[in-house]
């Protein structure tokens, strides 16, 4: 249903106007809302945020058509105007178009010729009511999905291509908040949710920093994936600069508890598969990597202490010209059968 605002000094208006459209106004395609002048209008633009057009005349009392028109898309910026008006010369519709008016109709008016003219702006604004909604759930939509995700969705392809994937190389980092679910037994869960979101702020900043993408949040967890060239060093890069930032951070005092922000992170890096997994006959998927690297990564910040950040040996090997490591020890790693050994990357 579309919302009218009509906009007339003349008295008798509202009950031709009704009596015209009234099996439209009976089958709700349109609804219409009545103002004696610019003024009042605006008022109504206020109370009604729905309206999608204004019919409006140019010689009213108080505030005239033209001045309505250029205070419009500051009250309304989606809403378009028609004017409707016996003073139709060339000055009066130029001047009409130049403040935003979508169309103009003279009086007296040829109804059929109003509302083929009616019909015409509604649909325009609708476009725009799609277009500034597509929008804000785009935006929307980017705050909880990767920009991998994004431009797989935007492949010609994508509902033909949902559950293929893709064998790549790649490194995956696993960062865990340390001894923070100790302090939400003590803390409002407001509170608790404002102090996470504000760590992960920092940790999600230097992954970007590095050219990295967040693959998940999980609970106090993040899960990262680095791809394209030198993708193990900047993912190495990435945890010492959470390290250094987070250890500039002030300690958090919660009631009786003082939390001092610190993390444990797990680097992996080799062959990993890249795809959505879950459900397409659900519409429920999430793309994202898996595959032995991946789970060792995870396995390795499990074992990891507060502060540090573990690799295995086939990792050092890889980044010890560069980055300077030192043995850790050997551990048995969940589902896996030989001990592995890990090193702790420093500086």
């Amino acid at each position: 249903m579309a919302k009218i605002l009509v906009v007339d000094d003349e008295a008798d208006l509202e009950a031709l106007v009704k009596q015209k459209f009234r099996r439209k106004i009976r089958e709700n395609v349109y609804e219409f809302v009545f103002a004696q002048n610019g003024e009042e209008a605006l008022q109504k633009v206020s109370e009604h945020p729905d309206l999608d057009i204004v019919l409006s005349d140019i010689n009213m009392p108080v505030m005239d058509g033209l001045t309505l028109l250029s205070r419009l898309p500051e009250a309304n910026p989606i809403i378009k105007a028609v004017v409707v008006s016996a003073y139709g010369d060339m000055q009066n519709i130029r001047t009409a178009m130049n403040r935003g008016a979508f169309d103009f109709v003279c009086k007296p008016v040829d109804f059929d010729d109003l509302d083929v003219t009616m019909e015409k702006t509604i649909n325009y604004v609708k476009q725009l009511q799609d277009t500034m909604q597509a929008i804000k759930e785009n935006n929307i939509l980017k705050m909880y999905v990767d920009d991998n995700v994004l431009n797989f969705m935007s492949h010609k392809e994508f509902e033909s291509s949902l559950l293929k994937n893709e064998l790549m190389d790649a490194t995956v980092m696993f960062i865990d908040v340390c001894g923070f679910t100790a302090i939400t037994e003590h803390v409002q869960a407001n509170t608790v949710v404002n102090l996470l979101n504000g760590l992960f702020d920092k940790i999600v900043k230097e992954i970007i920093a590095q050219g990295g993408h967040v693959d998940k949040f999980m609970g106090d967890a993040v899960m990262a994936v680095y791809r394209g060239d030198y993708h193990l060093d900047r993912a190495i890069d990435t945890a010492l600069a959470i390290k250094t930032e987070l250890a500039k951070a002030e300690p958090v005092t919660t009631g009786e508890k003082e939390f001092k922000p610190d993390v444990s992170i797990g680097v992996n890096s080799g062959e990993m598969v890249s795809g959505n997994i879950g459900s397409a006959s659900l519409r429920r998927l999430d793309y994202t990597v898996i595959g032995d690297s991946v789970n060792v990564a995870q396995r390795l910040q499990s074992v990891a202490k507060a502060g540090q950040v573990l690799i295995t040996e086939q990792v050092y090997q890889q980044i010890k010209e560069s980055f300077h490591c030192e043995i850790n020890g050997e551990f048995t790693l969940k589902n896996k059968e030989k001990a592995v050994i890990t090193y702790s990357v420093i500086d």
